[in-house]
């Protein structure tokens, strides 16, 4: 029996879990592909100890890095991707963003789109994933509509801190975060475990809850779980892809389709491409321009918190509070700095994995009398930060960081505010080279098929009825969080899809 689907998606988070609700209503019989499973709602969703000691929901399959020596990513694959283990902080990217930019390292490239042409699907994006907020707070906010949600109220803790925050010259705003009926029976509780947990109620915005179920209930769409797609097969011109392998239940299927999604995050997905290729394509599937895997990109991110000894932290939700005052610019300088925001409680486990051998119980102590923060800059494209498959068919990532003075300033800026708050001690983490969350621009969207992979809908220069739609397409990082603009773009490429291939 041949198995045929008119579309099939890989990959069900931002981007495919958004595809996959998008064309629910189309008439077109989908697939989704997904190499994990679904989260079970159970109670080690919300312990800390299972989630960063045990890592119950991590990948175990390790990454080479640039020397060739073994890490564990920190990505998960399962029914929402990524998306289950995400703060939900669903920023729009700034107008300046969509446009060239100067950096201390370099020039930030222009996008294909502009923000205006992104900014309607931003509207229907926040509504589909519940997204609060407040317009007109932040001084980098881009014209739109109202948040369809109201903001997330601070609690006593951080309002007092947003109110000192605000006699230093500064202009904190809400954090826009998508939480479903927070306050409300059956909805989010506001606990101190959503940020790189997974939501045991479903109350989280996520690309299962908001994404994948929906589009599901229609009828028209299919979930394959624990199905791994290791390749794209073209017809004999090259120009279409005829079938996908997928690996099921131990044995390998193929499966016919009209028109495929890849959706499995930029290394994935670059990764998929690479694996792909043919006599038509031999340096990868769509590589005409050479750029598969090229211009990897993950943000500059320093977890910061400010400690002090005499000063038990009682706030549970903590996440509602962003500063952009050194996105555009530093108060010393004319190039941008980046953003900062407020993230959810550290649990002493979670400390105890950077630094083991200290005891438990001093970690649970110090992070009760710390507030915890990220400030985050714009890592630049560069071709030879990218990823590769190596010898032996394993993923590699060549990646060093760039623009590393301007985030140095902006960690000194945000120490300062700390200590201007009255924390004695500032403490820092970073993943450096190993980061890779936030991963983008693997496979970058542009007009010109010699400096790009895909065109401005996502759809691959070289093939016809080939998509790539997740933070691949992104042809610069920002510095704010990338899902909502995923989620958006994804809208947008399913619009296409609908009035062009399926029309």
């Amino acid at each position: 029996m041949t198995l045929h689907y008119d579309i099939i998606i890989i990959g069900s988070g931002a981007g495919g879990g958004t595809m996959a609700r998008a064309l629910s209503d189309s008439g077109a019989r989908v697939l989704v592909v997904e190499r994990g499973q679904a989260v079970p709602q159970e109670d080690d969703n919300w312990d800390p100890v299972a989630v960063w000691k045990h890592l119950r929901y991590r990948a175990t399959e390790r990454w080479l890095d640039a020397r060739g020596e073994e890490f564990l990513p920190y990505t998960h694959y399962g029914v929402g991707g990524n998306t289950k283990f995400w703060g939900s902080v669903l920023y729009r990217l700034r107008r300046e963003d969509f446009l060239a930019t100067e950096h201390v390292d370099g020039e930030s490239p222009a996008w294909p789109i502009d923000y205006d042409t992104l900014e309607p699907y931003y509207d229907v994006a926040e509504r589909m994933y519940h997204v609060h907020g407040q317009h007109g707070v932040d001084p980098t906010d881009p014209p739109r509509k109202p948040f369809p949600f109201a903001p997330i109220p601070h609690a006593a803790g951080m309002a007092a801190i947003v109110s000192e925050l605000e006699r230093q010259g500064l202009h904190p705003s809400p954090l826009p975060l998508g939480l479903i009926r927070p306050g409300e029976s059956g909805g989010c509780i506001l606990c101190r475990t959503c940020n790189s947990f997974p939501c045991r109620i479903h109350a989280k915005s996520d690309a299962e809850v908001c994404g994948i179920e929906p589009a599901l209930a229609g009828g028209t769409v299919e979930l394959w779980t624990n199905a791994h797609a290791r390749r794209l097969v073209t017809d004999p011109s090259g120009k279409r892809v005829s079938a996908v392998e997928i690996e099921r239940n131990g044995s390998t299927l193929r499966v016919e389709t009209s028109l495929v999604v890849v959706s499995c995050g930029a290394v994935n997905s670059a990764v998929l491409l690479l694996r792909s290729k043919n006599d038509k394509h031999p340096d990868g599937l769509a590589n005409s321009s050479g750029l598969v895997g090229r211009r990897y990109m993950a943000h500059l991110a320093t977890m910061m918190q400010g400690f002090h000894p005499f000063r038990v932290n009682d706030t549970v939700f903590q996440k509602t509070v962003a500063i952009n005052d050194f996105y555009f610019r530093g108060p010393s300088s004319r190039y941008p700095l980046g953003h900062i925001q407020s993230q959810g409680r550290t649990h002493g486990v979670m400390a105890q994995t950077v630094v083991p051998w200290v005891p438990l119980r001093a970690y649970e102590a110090w992070v009760a009398r710390g507030v915890d923060w990220l400030a985050m800059s714009e890592d630049l494209p560069r071709d030879d930060n990218r990823v590769t498959v190596s010898g032996d068919d394993r993923i590699q990532l060549h990646y060093s960081p760039n623009n590393l003075s301007a985030h140095a300033q902006l960690v000194r800026e945000t120490t300062r505010m700390l200590h201007r708050l009255g924390f004695w001690k500032v403490m820092t983490h970073s993943h450096k080279s190993k980061n890779t969350t936030h991963q983008c621009g693997t496979l970058c969207f542009g007009a010109d098929p010699r400096r790009s992979v895909l065109d401005p809908w996502c759809r691959t220069h070289d093939v016809a009825n080939l998509f790539v739609v997740d933070a691949s397409f992104f042809p610069s990082s920002a510095a704010v969080n990338p899902g909502l603009t995923i989620v958006a773009q994804a809208l947008r490429a399913a619009d296409h899809i609908k009035s062009t291939d399926l029309n």
